[in-house]
């Protein structure tokens, strides 16, 4: 596959990034390219505010492929803000059970309560109002509004700001909003938002930009500088946490006993077997005593059954698992 890219001889056009027509330009490319390349995506079929909302939703910290079993599923179960807001908490995490994030889910449970109380069970149509509901942030909102209801905010996500970075050389964070917001003064602000971030996800990676498939540059002020590479937002890494975190699979009568953690911190308000984090220098034995004195009983152990390895973000998770029966010898 051939792709020519025509480039401008006035190399004052690229020193202009805020110039009307370079974003004239850059809609038009923008809007043809996402036309004919973009992804078949659910989200992308529907100008439905619950639907949008919810996907947008998903899809904060959480790869497309990660989160379309979970979208198609989770509207099955709750089509509106109504089915949503009726819900227990529990279907709504059941339903949410491998997303991670969970806070994101109880967020979306809150908001549903505050939108059939405060404005009819629709999304309110304005920017203010959709911002001030749990978990929603600038970007969450101005997608909203973009996409459904077709306003002009720009929903500048970490694929959409590397673009305009680099686009229009746009290194401070004014400058990007400025950035932003003119390029969407347009028609149809909700298509440029998604073909941006579709752009910046495909082909104006990070590590390794496709330029010459980008339809945006001949007009694109890094790549005519050379600084494409250096122009890119500067990687943060956390360092990674291992966990210890013994538990007990307690077991009597054919039953298994279940405790609900805390609300906030790690995986709040879920259930769990008995069990919990054990601290620096601390003995596995001590650690497990500690958790589970809240039972009203001494729990010992009578065998180890094997360990569970996982990884939430940046923590990654020891937890070796005992079992007990619960008969008493091993409940005091």
């Amino acid at each position: 596959m051939f792709v020519l890219v025509f480039v401008i001889r006035d190399k004052s056009f690229y020193n202009m990034p805020m110039s009307q027509p370079k974003f004239g330009l850059t809609r038009r490319a923008l809007l043809r390219w996402y036309g004919k390349n973009r992804r078949d995506l659910p989200w992308r079929r529907t100008r439905n505010p619950y639907a949008i909302w919810i996907a947008e939703t998903m899809l904060q910290q959480t790869q497309v492929k990660s989160v379309l079993p979970y979208y198609r599923r989770f509207l099955r179960a709750f089509p509106t803000t109504r089915k949503l807001d009726r819900a227990s908490k529990e279907e709504v995490l059941a339903l949410w059970s491998g997303l991670g994030y969970y806070r994101r889910a109880e967020n979306l449970k809150k908001a549903a309560r505050i939108i059939m109380r405060e404005h009819r069970g629709k999304l309110p149509r304005k920017f203010d109002l959709i911002l001030a509901l749990p978990g929603v942030g600038p970007y969450t909102a101005a997608a909203v509004m973009s996409i459904a209801f077709n306003q002009a905010y720009p929903a500048l996500d970490t694929n959409a700001r590397r673009v305009l970075r680099r686009a229009f050389n746009s290194q401070k964070e004014k400058e990007l909003w400025e950035a932003g917001h003119r390029l969407v003064a347009h028609p149809q602000p909700g298509q440029l938002n998604q073909a941006l971030m579709e752009l910046g996800a495909t082909i104006c990676a990070a590590q390794e930009p496709n330029c010459p498939l980008c339809p945006i540059a001949r007009s694109c002020a890094a790549l005519k500088s050379g600084r494409i590479r250096s122009n890119r937002l500067p990687a943060t890494k956390r360092r990674t946490e291992i966990i210890q975190w013994p538990l007990v699979v307690i077991e009597n009568r054919k039953r298994i006993l279940l405790r609900r953690r805390p609300p906030g911190g790690i995986l709040g308000g879920l259930w769990e077997v008995p069990g919990g984090q054990r601290k620096k220098g601390e003995s596995l034995e001590t650690a497990l005593t500690r958790h589970l004195n809240g039972l009203g009983k001494t729990v010992r152990p009578e065998s180890f059954v094997g360990e569970i390895r996982h990884a939430i973000t940046y923590r990654k998770i020891r937890a070796p698992v005992f079992f007990s029966s619960g008969n008493r010898k091993s409940l005091q």
